[in-house]
């Protein structure tokens, strides 16, 4: 019988800006609301009116002063009497974040990191009636208590997130509000503590091979048994087709290493590669003939390695599943919200753009938190890759042995919650923090934590997936040699000019894991978060706020309006003087050049993946992503899906007078079929036929005749299986027409909703 207790949902809080020693106090001096737990405590002001709500207008600006705050939880509640003789720890699934737990006047211990689950052993200590306390500190104040060396620093001013292991994006990033939340953002339960549990399994691929699945198994259970001669773990792995194979294995002590070989395994594939087979394993810990406890784990069988070198030239960088050379197209997850505790709500629904987009890859960024068991099996179930960074971006951190071993905890219980999961294919350093450390002719390779404590715990928890020091990774190689060599993987964002430009067209990268560009969110979406005074003309604070003033002054060196308002003039000569045709431009532009970026990754032989940022707002903003904070999609959506198809076929840019039309083929299949291409204004065709084209392959149909000094839109369809798909090419040079695109929109059929 399960004895674990819930203690989510209404709890007490009470809030102040001077420190209080005790509960007590607190109470006293104090004010207090009620508090949803999992929750934020922001949101539980919002909830009872003491704050407008932060995503509006310029509300977030007005949060500074609780970052100062002290929060005080506390949370009544009762236990059967039946279970007071059980062995108990308290679980913190996710403190936000400088926290200490009483229990019954007992002091249990200390929290400073948001992203990992904090356990306390209560046995002895619960009673009938009890009492819970948690008191969450100013992360802002403690961090000003740590010492900062020369070598620490932050891209825009974020030193004090440093030392914090809290979502790095809560002190300000283009992407999110400064919101320096706090409060329990996941649930909290009294979970029994067994006699006898099963407390680690490890499934990991070892090699795949005529028709035969090794399995290496690493096990760990904890009894209270003196001899362990007579323990047997047994496994039954259960098929797709419901097939069920058996094995026994006699252990002689509580850990230990076992190989379990399938025999004609259901392998488990990417998107576009093959089903993303899946086995439903149990195990049980048996004793005397009798199960002392079972565990059951959904895992894929399959093998993952990354093949790169250090650098571009004559390089590589690409994932070999199963033995197979995979090409990704995917984009960046970051933040599902700029409060965590309502992640849970949109996980689902994300993903659930990510896959109708067709896209095979997700890469976690590194400036948000790690994601849920829900994220990891919707990733398994369809077929789709996750590239896992550690939570560090965009900084130089402290190199000290206090935080090695922060981040070394960190890392281990991080490792050992995910590593089951077919679709993560790839344990990331971090974000950009390479790039933090060459900028100031610093040598990454001195980064400790991506050197050597984190490539530690992987080798020893993870052996079977591939490290990659950061994203990008300089080499000392690439970093001694500045303009003879670049990395092979890479983030585009260079000038942020033209998506044509030879910045984008010439780079050497043979994986591109960034890239985007800004598109503006739809009227009715723009109407949720500014005021109607403010909603035109686009150059005003408020406009400012949703799109990179996230702090009192500005601290970028470009404005992430003036630069989408840049890029429209880009492409149409003009910056439109009403707020209708602004937004269309500006999402026909990002729709334009995100289209073109996939599809230069994907005409490439040597380009392996592309990763654009990024799908969805994290909150109301002006940002690269192609569906907003609302879930209204921008008109990238519907041209990205359209390329992003397994099969597509793409029109080059011209070469002399002709330009080429390709059928890209990633799926395992033979793909047949019939296309045409006919000019949008005219109708008239201008080229059609059969096709065929091999598994993996890129064939050549045919070429158009044209002259550069053309401004045209080409329509692409083709037909497989009585299915047809679209995707278009914009031919010539800008600056183009807007009212003449519109009227090629009409022509593109997208079927909008």
């Amino acid at each position: 019988m399960d004895s674990n207790v819930f203690l989510s949902g209404s709890w007490d809080l009470y809030f102040g800006p001077e420190g209080a020693r005790s509960i007590g106090e607190a109470k006293e001096k104090f004010q207090h609301v009620p508090a949803a737990v999992p929750g934020d405590a922001y949101l539980d002001l919002l909830n009872t009116g003491l704050i407008e709500d932060p995503f509006l207008g310029r509300n977030y600006l007005n949060l500074r002063k609780f970052e100062f705050y002290q929060w005080w939880y506390e949370k009544e509640f009762t236990i059967s009497r039946d279970l007071l003789d059980k062995k108990f720890e308290l679980i913190f699934h996710g403190i936000d974040t400088i926290a200490t737990v009483w229990l019954n006047d007992k002091l249990l211990g200390e929290t400073q990191n948001m992203f990992v689950e904090h356990s306390f052993d209560v046995t002895g200590l619960l009673r009938e009636n009890n009492t819970l306390i948690v008191k969450i500190d100013s992360p802002v104040r403690w961090a000003k208590d740590k010492n900062y060396d020369v070598i620490n620093i932050s891209w825009e001013g974020r030193e004090e997130a440093l030392w914090l292991r809290k979502a790095q994006h809560s002190f300000g990033w283009d992407i999110a509000p400064r919101i320096v939340s706090s409060g329990i953002w996941k649930d909290v339960e009294l979970r029994e503590i067994k006699n006898n549990e099963i407390e680690e399994l490890y499934y990991a691929t070892s090699k795949v091979e005529d028709s035969s699945a090794y399995l290496d198994i690493f096990f760990k259970f904890r009894t209270d048994l003196e001899y362990f001669e007579e323990f047997i773990l047994r496994f039954a792995f259960v098929d797709r087709d419901n097939n069920e194979k058996v094995f026994e294995f006699p252990v002689e002590f509580i850990t230990g290493h076992l190989t379990a070989v399938l025999d004609k395994p259901y392998l488990w594939w990417p998107k576009g590669y093959g089903d993303a087979n899946l086995y439903k394993v149990k195990c049980e810990l048996i004793y005397d003939g009798e199960v002392l406890d079972e565990r059951i784990d959904t895992i894929g069988v399959r093998t993952v390695r990354l093949e790169r070198t250090e650098i571009a030239e004559d390089g590589i960088f690409r994932f070999i599943i199963n033995g197979v050379p995979v090409r990704v197209r995917g984009s960046n997850w970051v933040p599902l919200d700029a409060f965590h505790s309502r992640d849970k709500g949109r996980t689902i629904p994300v993903l659930e753009l990510f896959d109708d987009l067709g896209c095979n890859i997700i890469r976690c960024w590194g400036g948000g938190v790690y994601e849920s068991e829900e994220f990891f099996h919707f990733c398994d179930g369809h077929g789709i890759l996750v590239w896992q960074d550690f939570m560090l971006a965009c900084a130089r951190y402290p190199q000290t042995e206090e935080f090695q071993k922060a981040l070394e905890e960190e890392a281990k219980k991080v490792i050992k919650r995910i590593r089951n999961h077919p679709s993560l294919i790839l344990w990331a350093g971090d974000n950009e923090c390479d790039y933090a450390y060459n900028l100031e002719n610093l040598l990454p390779s001195d980064n400790v934590l991506t050197r050597k404590v984190l490539p530690l715990v992987c080798k020893q928890l993870d052996p079977y997936r591939p490290y990659l020091p950061s994203s990008p990774y300089l080499s000392d190689m690439v970093v001694k040699s500045p303009g003879r060599f670049s990395p092979p993987e890479q983030h585009l964002w260079g000038a942020r000019d033209y998506y044509k430009s030879r910045f984008y067209t010439e780079n050497k990268a043979k994986f591109i894991s960034e890239i985007g560009y800004h598109g503006c969110p739809n009227l009715e979406s723009l109407k949720k978060f500014i005021p109607e005074e403010y909603l035109w003309p686009w150059d005003n604070d408020y406009w400012r706020a949703h799109a990179v003033d996230h702090w009192r002054t500005r601290r970028r060196n470009y404005n992430r309006n003036e630069l989408m308002a840049n890029q429209i003039k880009e492409l149409f000569g003009i910056i439109p003087d009403n707020m209708e045709d602004f937004i269309l431009a500006s999402q026909i532009t990002q729709a334009e050049a995100k289209k073109f970026f996939i599809e230069m990754a994907r005409l490439s032989n040597d380009i392996w993946g592309i990763i654009w940022w990024n799908v969805i707002d994290c909150w109301p903003q002006i940002s690269d992503a192609i569906v907003d904070y609302y879930f209204s999609k921008k008109l990238a959506y519907w041209y990205i899906k359209r390329v992003q198809e397994p099969f597509c076929v793409m029109i080059t840019e011209p070469e002399g007078w002709w330009v080429k039309i390709v059928g890209v083929n990633d799926t395992p299949v033979k793909k047949e079929g019939n296309y045409k291409i006919y000019d949008a204004d005219t109708r008239e065709d201008l080229s059609w036929g059969g096709f065929s084209v091999s598994p993996y392959g890129k064939k050549i149909f045919d070429r158009i005749g044209v002259s550069r000094g053309e401004q045209r839109l080409f329509i692409i369809e083709w037909e497989i299986d009585s299915e047809t798909f679209s995707n278009h090419y914009l031919l010539g040079n800008p600056p183009f027409n807007l009212a003449q695109y519109k009227e090629w929109l009409k022509a593109l059929d997208l079927k909008r909703s």
